[in-house]
């Protein structure tokens, strides 16, 4: 049932002095209705298009918020057809009646008039996430995003477009607490009489202070700060669906097949610790058949399938960040234990000892040999990459064996990428040679 009582017609209104009659006519119920949630601000814009039936001449139109998050400072009506002979006057809140608004509404015209009717409401939120499959092979994935849509907004909401909003918006009022604000405008300030020169050098002024405060508070007129357009994106969830208040809903946002991933492990010490870690990589690109939007944040639940009958095999999960259009994506599914690196050291010694004339040592070389096996018990082929380490800048490195491709990616960082065939082990050595104290000004 909605929750929003919108009459047009004969109804007493205890409002005033007397009762206010009017001719009666029930507003029919919603012909479309969309949402715009803003999931930042816990902001939603509902716009809600009817066909009013009007009479010629003065016209009235009750609308009710009660039990509802709907922020009133917001409501707008506008007619979409013969916007020349219809005219909204005003909006009042009656006196003593909450959660009650009334249209003043004149109109040229007798009969059919559909009408727009926009407002704000909070308590409707939205959650991404997504389902990736990889191929038995891995070397393509299927991307489905899912968007799970939860109303607490106390309304229904029946046959909604849904409109999604990425990007940050800020509000200088809360739009719940404006949903409940009595009157919706607040109250005025109370005029208080300028007290005597005696009566401010009492103490109890000072106590009239918060009331001032508070009642300052209730006069604040809504402010949204708006930002550019270009700060966001606007994703439109196809068709229809109906959410209830109090309900959750899954909408599927996109599926996407066939989008080429680059599966390899990353084995880095510091960062990791002793075991190889898994990832996937891919682009939000056409080249990858994706590109055509970007990717709010979300978990990412990763499957594989695992054999002929397309039985799925579950192989890990990240949180990614919102994802830009021409934008890589690399999601860390964990550690494994079917590609191992084992780093040893062989060999450690110094030497190139430098003295100062009291015959303390002052600079010396430090020389490390590593072995580094790296197996894959895989089915399939494993890229993997090395990441090593140095305490400094000042350091060379010799490198022997099957290391396959080797970078030096920062002043004290080399990497080792190679390709592991299926139970295959390879193994490489390097020898480091750091120089210490005034060995590192030679």
């Amino acid at each position: 049932m909605k929750k929003i009582i919108t009459v047009f017609g004969l109804i007493l209104l205890g409002f005033s002095t007397g009762y206010c009659k009017i001719d009666l006519v029930t507003l029919p119920e919603r012909d479309t209705v969309q949402l715009t949630i803003y999931n930042s601000a816990d902001l939603t814009l509902v716009r809600e298009s009817r066909t009013l039936t009007m009479k010629k001449g003065d016209n009235k139109l009750q609308f009710s918020w009660a039990n509802t998050l709907i922020d009133p400072t917001s409501l707008e009506l506008f007619p979409l057809k013969d916007a020349d002979k219809i005219t909204v006057t005003d909006l009042f809140f009656p006196p003593r009646i909450t959660g009650l608004g009334v249209w003043n509404i004149n109109s040229g015209i007798s009969g059919k008039a559909p009408c727009e009717i926009n407002y704000f409401t909070s308590g409707i939120s939205w959650q991404a996430y997504y389902l990736a499959t990889l191929s038995q092979d891995e070397k393509t994935m299927k991307l489905e995003g899912y968007v799970k849509v939860t109303n607490k907004s106390g309304e229904d909401y029946e046959n909604a477009q849904v409109r999604l909003i990425v990007g940050k918006i800020h509000l200088l009022d809360n739009i719940a607490m404006l949903a409940r604000r009595y009157p919706p405008y607040g109250r005025p300030i109370e005029i208080l009489p300028r007290p005597t020169e005696m009566e401010k050098r009492r103490e109890v002024f000072t106590m009239a202070k918060p009331a001032l405060s508070e009642a300052a508070d209730r006069v604040v007129v809504k402010q949204i700060e708006k930002e550019g357009l270009s700060e966001y994106f606007l994703y439109t969830i196809e068709g229809t669906e109906t959410i209830p208040d109090g309900w959750t809903k899954r909408l599927l946002s996109f599926s996407q097949d066939k989008i080429p991933v680059i599966n390899f492990y990353k084995f880095e010490e510091e960062k990791f610790g002793k075991n190889a870690i898994r990832f996937i990589s891919f682009k939000n690109d056409k080249a990858h058949n994706l590109g055509k939007e970007p990717l709010p944040d979300g978990l990412v639940k990763a499957f594989k399938i695992a054999d002929k009958n397309e039985r799925l095999s579950y192989i890990g999960q990240d949180n990614t960040k919102y994802i830009p259009i021409d934008e890589d994506v690399e999601l860390n599914l964990g550690a494994v234990l079917d590609v191992k690196v084992q780093p040893k050291m062989m060999d450690y010694k110094t030497y190139n000892y430098v003295f100062d004339s009291m015959g303390n040592i002052t600079g010396w070389d430090e020389e490390k040999t590593y072995t580094v096996e790296v197996s894959n018990y895989r089915t399939i082929p494993a890229k993997i990459e090395i990441t090593r380490n140095f305490p400094h800048q000042y350091w060379t490195i010799e490198n022997k064996g099957d290391f396959g491709e080797y970078k030096q990616i920062d002043i004290d960082t080399v990497r080792y990428t190679m390709e592991v065939q299926p139970n295959t082990t390879k193994q490489f050595t390097y020898k480091v040679i750091l120089r210490w104290g005034d060995r590192q000004l030679i």
